[in-house]
């Protein structure tokens, strides 16, 4: 026993400084570089990126190591930054010859011998009903429906494909040439050159095909090929040739026509026992993140996951993930790589757009939930036939079983069960799981999928930081992502406020935050003047397109203000000098993307110097207009004014700059200024406000002097004043309490 302890010590030790073999040498040449000059931190940079690295690799070899009975749960109790969904798309088809995926046109397909059943993946509804039709008996590859859904095309063999008009019932027969070659697969194409690609083992067909489903060839591209792979969401197909299955020739048929990329060669490790390793379909993932698309290859002896990177005029190798596991599939969710280590039956989620390669979040299993649709009254039927429905898909459920295909880009399907899931991301799980709040806050902010969320979430995080009285520079980060994310979502066409949001808002709860959109994506090192390969990448189901039609996660000043600045003010009290600072960092990033401020941020910034009797510094920030002139402010300043006359002088000046001259001779005559307001008025010719203003002014002064001032001035100012009520009753007031005064 001992042994065997000390064998699996030394293995995992082996695993950390294999993984970690960059940021151990970068440590010992720090070390080595100043041996003479050592003191405490010398290599502190390098020390904890390589305790860090040691330490993510230890919890994750961990979590490889776990029995199988913890990993296999499903229970929705558990932590998981990823999951399936109950219930799920079931296809209980009696005698069916297998399930397919229609990608193009998002269709899960079950076949019989004799018909074929469809179901609409997209919007994803389990409740959704299959289309039937009829097809001649004979055996089945493959199965994919023409783009304009009026053609069943069907593989029977290794030479024929079979052609099935849905209206018509016309049946046409595609044959290779038998012994020579063979067709590896077909797929249906939107390019303007062909509507069929026929790929068999001595290159690809190109086809058009009329409305009377003749087929006409157009083009054959003459390559060896071994096996393919294509994805319809990139346009992309990937032949791979050699006896090694690691020369690659890519061609791309979008709409612009069909672009032929550069061959290359893909990266094998090779060990003495396996000189020449064979890479297999399996083996090669192709994705589309953020509108780029990469090649993922798996690479068993090196234990690594190459990403390639393709451009019009080259393929660019972008780095390489670890792996830990030998079997591997990856599926996307919002422009995040999920990689899937089915042996270990954890998912590692990475987001390709950040230089860095490390996961988002720490490796978790991929666990089992229950609906959790929007609508309560489906709920509340759901949460009563959940307890028997769900037992019965639990015993069921095994998690990454062997009959488990995982298809482009987020669906699982399981060939034992007949079920198709969808994969989700647990946004609020991880935001819980990361303590970089900045970083948090970009990778929330890049989020489309559940955009709503995102924003909450990232409402609550920049709402908590305050009240948690981080440190300013901290806070002040923070800020500045949300932003520059707004300004930039704003300038490139993507922020939609709702009309209805100011009514429908709900605040934030405590929680997360996102990331600044304009970054340059990682490890890009090809020059900027070579293009990216043309892309014509389909748009999203039509629930995923309302929501991000509907909102964005960034947050507008306004948002901030309300559900962040404004919902703390009251518990801030004690510490206003600490949340002016904080508003103070917020103006200067406003202003430096040039943005609209809420004028209610420059009020409050008034109420909290006021509060806090800092009266001098409020002069400065008027004066140099850090706090932009309004009538909301300058009403704010007046109203502080009790505790200083500065500063009500200063609202009364802001009054007079902006023009209000209502709101001006008002708060002179508040003061008891009335002849200097009335000058005022006289001068500016100003008659919005009323008479009786000025007159009840005086009177209530005892003042009979300015009275029959007032009066006198009124009666030249106004014509026909003297045959006014108010001039008689202040006249008649005026003779009483005086009859020395003449008028």
């Amino acid at each position: 026993m001992k042994e065997k302890n000390s064998t699996t010590t030394a293995s995992t030790l082996g695993r950390i400084l294999a993984t970690c073999s960059k940021q151990a040498k970068d440590y010992g040449s720090c070390v080595a570089s100043k041996v003479h000059e050592i003191e405490k931190d010398l290599c502190l940079k390098e020390f904890l990126a390589l305790k860090s690295c040691m330490q993510h690799t230890r919890h994750l070899s961990a979590l490889i190591n776990m029995p199988s009975s913890s990993q296999t749960s499903v229970g929705s109790g558990a932590l998981s930054h990823a999951y399936i969904q109950h219930p799920s798309l079931r296809c209980n088809v009696p005698d069916s010859r297998g399930l397919f995926y229609d990608d193009a046109n998002r269709l899960l397909i079950c076949a019989t011998s004799t018909q074929v059943f469809s179901w609409e993946t997209a919007p994803f509804n389990p409740d959704v009903s299959p289309s039937v039709d009829s097809i001649p008996e004979g055996p089945i590859l493959s199965v994919r429906l023409s783009l304009d859904k009026k053609v069943i095309a069907v593989q029977r063999s290794d030479s024929e494909i079979q052609f099935f008009h849905r209206e018509t019932k016309k049946t046409l027969t595609h044959k290779c040439r038998p012994g020579s070659e063979s067709i590896l697969g077909f797929f249906w194409s939107d390019s303007p050159l062909c509507d069929l690609a026929v790929v068999k083992t001595s290159g690809m067909d190109l086809f058009a095909c009329d409305s009377a489903m003749n087929l006409r060839l157009v083009e054959t591209k003459k390559v060896n090929v071994n096996w393919y792979i294509y994805t319809h969401e990139s346009r992309l197909v990937l032949l791979a040739s050699g006896l090694q299955c690691k020369t690659i020739t890519g061609f791309q048929l979008s709409t612009a026509g069909v672009v032929r990329l550069p061959k290359f060669e893909m990266t094998l490790a090779t060990t003495e026992s396996n000189s020449k390793p064979i890479i297999s379909a399996g083996d090669v993932h192709l994705i589309t993140v953020y509108g780029r698309i990469y090649c993922l290859q798996v690479d068993r002896e090196a234990m690594l996951f190459h990403t390639y990177r393709f451009y019009r005029d080259a393929v660019v190798q972008q780095g390489s993930l670890p792996i830990y596991s030998s079997k591997l599939s990856v599926s996307v969710v919002d422009n995040l790589l999920l990689v899937h280590q089915i042996d270990a039956k954890v998912v590692i989620i990475y987001d390709l757009f950040v230089d860095s390669r490390a996961p988002v979040s720490a490796p978790l299993p991929l666990l089992w939930r229950g609906y959790q649709g929007s609508d309560p009254s489906f709920q509340a039927t759901n949460k009563e036939n959940e307890s028997s429905e769900s037992s019965t898909s639990n015993e069921n459920i095994v998690m990454y079983e062997d009959a488990w295909t995982f298809l482009v880009p987020d669906l699982i399907l399981d060939q034992t069960n007949k079920v198709l899931w969808r994969v989700h991301l647990d946004l609020e799980a991880i935001s819980a799981s990361s303590s970089d709040r900045t970083s948090l806050l970009e990778f929330l902010q890049r989020r489309k999928l559940e955009a709503n969320k995102a924003k909450q979430l990232c409402l609550g995080i920049a709402r908590a930081l305050i009240l948690e009285r981080r440190p300013a520079t901290q806070v002040t980060q923070a800020i500045d992502v949300l932003v520059t994310a707004y300004s930039y979502s704003v300038k490139a066409g993507i922020y939609k406020e709702l009309k209805n949001e100011k009514s429908t808002a709900t605040p934030p709860t405590d929680g997360a935050s996102p990331d600044n959109e304009r970054r340059r994506a990682s490890g890009s090192s090809i020059d900027d003047e070579e293009e990216e390969v043309e892309m014509n990448v389909p748009s999203g189901s039509a629930d995923e397109q309302q929501e991000s039609q509907l909102s964005s996660p960034a947050i507008s000043p306004d948002e901030l203000y309300k559900f962040v600045f404004a919902s703390v003010e009251e518990t801030m009290i004690e510490e206003s000098d600490y949340l002016v600072a904080i508003i103070t960092e917020f103006l200067r990033s406003i202003s430096a993307e040039k943005l609209k401020v809420d004028l209610n941020i420059y009020v409050m910034t008034v109420r909290l110097l006021s509060r806090s009797k800092r009266f001098a510094e409020l002069s400065l920030f008027i004066t140099n207009k850090i706090i932009e002139p309004s009538k909301e402010v300058a009403l704010q300043l007046l109203e502080s004014g009790g505790q200083s006359l500065r500063v009500r002088k200063l609202g009364l000046d802001m009054l007079r700059q902006l023009s209000l001259h209502h709101e001006y001779i008002s708060s002179l005559v508040q003061d008891g200024y009335y002849l200097e307001a009335l000058r005022y008025a006289q001068k500016r010719k100003v008659t919005s406000v009323r008479s009786s203003l000025f007159l009840e002014a005086a009177f209530a002064s005892n003042d009979m002097q300015h009275l029959a001032a007032i009066l006198r001035v009124l009666s030249e100012l106004i014509p026909g004043f003297k045959e006014t009520s108010e001039y008689y009753t202040f006249h008649g007031l005026l003779n009483e309490t005086s009859s020395s005064v003449a008028v």
